[in-house]
């Protein structure tokens, strides 16, 4: 008697997302290199979300912080609303094709499983992505300088926040170590919910963009650290009150790696690995009982 055939597919569930995210990386491969300045003008209309988003966020905190006898309860109630509020930068950024640095970490790890790309193609693309997310956040910073925006509550909470985020680097290794693993966490949060959005099983548009702002939600309200949401804070303070660089660029640097492996490795590689036909003894499942 013959065992029933077994569907592979169930195996990979992920094959969809793999594709897709292949799919994605020719597209930014083919962009940073006929199409360099687009591609930096895309990654700079991130830069620009992030940075008015942020500013809303900070906006809701500053409100709150500065309401009622009882500021411990209303800043937990300000950061609460003001990470739903930031939730929704990452729609904005997907829906509008823009090109975000955590999220390109999980495609070019994919692309570097599957030898779609090289170490050199790797770093062109990631840096011509981090370069346009700066400029755009850049852009952002220059234009709240004229304005009174991120006067008084707002900008307390945002020194406060640069603050908590560069006084890591001074508490030693257990600091390093904190910001480290926040920053693995965030970019953890950010690709699992680009993983359900590529997977295929999503096909909502309201139930992407919930899945994308839960995402972001935690990573805000848990202060899980970003990238490129650090940098962009840091430019805007850093123009109206001016920030410490060294702690700042530590910050960055430390934060840059984590996002890696918290969206790379975690995600893209892990991914990548257990949806690989190519690294299984599936004949063995075809083999009839005798």
């Amino acid at each position: 008697m013959s065992s029933p055939e077994f569907d592979v597919n169930k195996l990979f569930p992920g094959k969809f997302f793999i594709s897709t995210a292949l799919d994605v990386l020719e597209s930014k491969k083919k962009m940073t290199g006929h199409l360099r300045r687009r591609y930096i003008q895309r990654a700079a209309m991130a830069g620009i979300i992030i940075g008015i988003f942020y500013l809303v966020n900070y906006s809701i905190v500053g409100a709150f912080d500065s309401m009622g006898e009882d500021p411990e309860q209303l800043h937990a109630i300000g950061k609460l609303l003001g990470a739903l509020a930031f939730g929704w930068a990452l729609v904005f950024i997907y829906y509008s094709k823009s090109e975000l640095l955590t999220s390109t970490m999980m495609i070019v790890s994919i692309g570097t499983y599957y030898r779609r790309v090289t170490p050199l193609l790797v770093l062109r693309i990631l840096g011509f992505c981090y370069l346009g997310n700066i400029i755009g956040g850049l852009f952002v910073a220059l234009l709240l300088r004229g304005t009174t925006l991120i006067h008084g509550p707002v900008l307390d909470a945002m020194n406060h926040a640069v603050d908590v985020k560069t006084g890591y680097l001074s508490e030693g290794f257990s600091g390093w170590l904190d910001l480290f693993i926040r920053a693995i966490l965030c970019n953890f949060m950010i690709n699992i919910a680009m993983l359900l959005v590529y997977n295929g099983y999503l096909h909502d548009d309201m139930a992407k963009c919930l899945t994308m702002i839960a995402s972001v939600f935690v990573f805000a309200f848990l202060d899980f650290e970003h990238s490129v949401a650090n940098t962009v804070l840091f430019m805007i303070v850093g123009l109206q009150d001016g920030i410490p660089i060294g702690p700042a660029l530590g910050n960055l640097g430390i934060v840059l790696v984590g996002n890696f492996v918290g969206g790379g490795v975690l995600i893209g590689f892990y991914y990548a690995w257990v949806n690989d036909e190519r690294d299984t003894h599936l004949p063995r499942l075809h083999r009839r009982r005798r």
